[in-house]
């Protein structure tokens, strides 16, 4: 979905396993994993289609373990002229 909005998504590899690890004590399957992603990921999906500035979006361990955002990587501002 992000990419309809020219925005990367990058998982660090500590995320991935901190997410897998979620799964195996919360003892779910394949929907579980979903679910862990998306109470991750909800707020920043509603921000950026209404934020052109966003550029990437990475999903750290600590917004797995800790429920911190996700770290988003802006664009940098392009003169009026250049538009």
């Amino acid at each position: 979905m992000l990419s309809y909005d020219d925005v990367a998504l990058e998982f660090e590899p500590s995320a991935l396993a901190a997410i897998a690890d979620k799964a195996i004590d919360m003892e779910i399957g394949a929907r579980g994993l979903r679910s862990i992603v998306e109470d991750i990921m909800t707020d920043v999906m509603y921000e950026i289609p209404s934020d052109k500035s966003i550029e990437k979006v990475v999903i750290t361990a600590d917004c797995v373990q800790n429920g911190s955002r996700p770290v988003v990587y802006r664009r940098k501002r392009l003169s009026r002229d250049a538009s």
